[in-house]
């Protein structure tokens, strides 16, 4: 049996660029060792013969949203069913991963129970396909440390947790915006260790266009995205980022986070979501925290109440 299942729904494969860097991720997994098992899911273009070429399990029947897009419930429960590894690990189709994945995975796993290890990528330019012969991990961590570059403490494009962990999980569209954050909520909601690997796993994002999207525009102005948000339950929830964890991974222990002015502040913001469970009083943190941006919220809002159709029809 194998310790650690990665899953993933990759984009089509019919963009050359796209199938290059998501056939160099997929391999980089396979090059983790005997430990991890890797399942694809979806029935996009050319992922059936791209699992077949790289010896991986493929799962098709994946459920979708009236636009098509793969759902993360149907995505992770198809995972679930399909392996038996205590630990089970989403990770974006076009991030590249190293042996260090699995070993922080293991620190973790020896140190607690339930958990969410997430953690910041690197961004770095890839358009050729990669050489795994070899030491190629300190080829990539070469490569990765004269050109890459370290991306915001937002969201996350991996998830490591126990599969007794994210057992229900709202219909969210996958590759949209909002469910990532969510994941790190839930986490600090359900009082699961929730920690930033960031110092421990070097994870590598294979920069890349927007084309495969609707209109090539990013994913944040999409109507799923607003889907995806209100399954969220608002934008309090899509708010959560990696400074909201809990603990650090660092040298393969566990430690508390870093207590800056910034990260007290934050906690005392979320303390009605995370400890008390009161969405009212969430509302009144968020409208102290952030003054600003709650008014142009309550504009936004009152635009759209006055410019909605009333739904009377006159006759003329």
């Amino acid at each position: 049996m194998s310790f650690l299942t990665i899953f993933s729904a990759p984009k089509p494969f019919s963009n050359p660029h796209i199938a290059t860097i998501q056939g160099n991720a997929i391999q980089s997994w396979k090059h983790l060792g005997p430990d991890v098992e890797v399942i694809l899911v979806g029935e996009e273009a050319g992922l059936a013969q791209a699992a077949a070429q790289y010896g991986v399990l493929h799962l098709p029947l994946v459920a979708r949203n009236k636009e098509g897009t793969p759902l993360i419930s149907s995505i992770f429960q198809l995972a679930r069913q399909n392996s038996h590894s205590p630990l089970l690990a989403y990770v974006n189709a076009d991030i590249i991963l190293l042996p260090d994945f699995v070993d922080a995975a293991r620190q973790v796993s020896d140190q607690v129970g339930k958990f969410l290890l997430v953690g910041q990528r690197w961004d770095l330019l890839i358009n050729t396909r990669l050489d795994f012969s070899g030491d190629w991990e300190t080829r990539l961590r070469q490569w990765n440390g004269e050109q890459g570059e370290l991306y915001p403490p937002l969201g996350s494009d991996y998830f490591i947790f126990p599969r007794t962990c994210f057992m229900e999980i709202p219909d969210f569209a996958i590759g949209r915006a909002g469910w990532d954050n969510w994941m790190i909520y839930k986490a600090r909601r359900e009082h699961w260790t929730t920690i930033d690997s960031t110092s421990s796993i070097l994870d590598i994002h294979q920069k890349h266009d927007y084309s495969h999207l609707p209109g090539g525009q990013p994913h944040f102005h999409l109507p799923e995205s607003d889907e995806n948000l209100r399954l969220a339950g608002g934008r309090l929830r899509k708010n959560f980022g990696i400074i909201d964890t809990d603990h650090r991974l660092e040298h393969s222990r566990l430690s508390g986070p870093v207590w800056t002015l910034k990260k007290i502040l934050r906690e005392v913001e979320i303390l009605p979501l995370v400890k008390w469970k009161s969405e009212w009083m969430a509302k009144v943190f968020f409208h102290l925290f952030h003054p600003a941006q709650a008014w142009k919220n309550f504009l936004h809002k009152l635009s759209r109440a006055i410019t909605r159709p009333s739904g009377i029809e006159r006759k003329g």
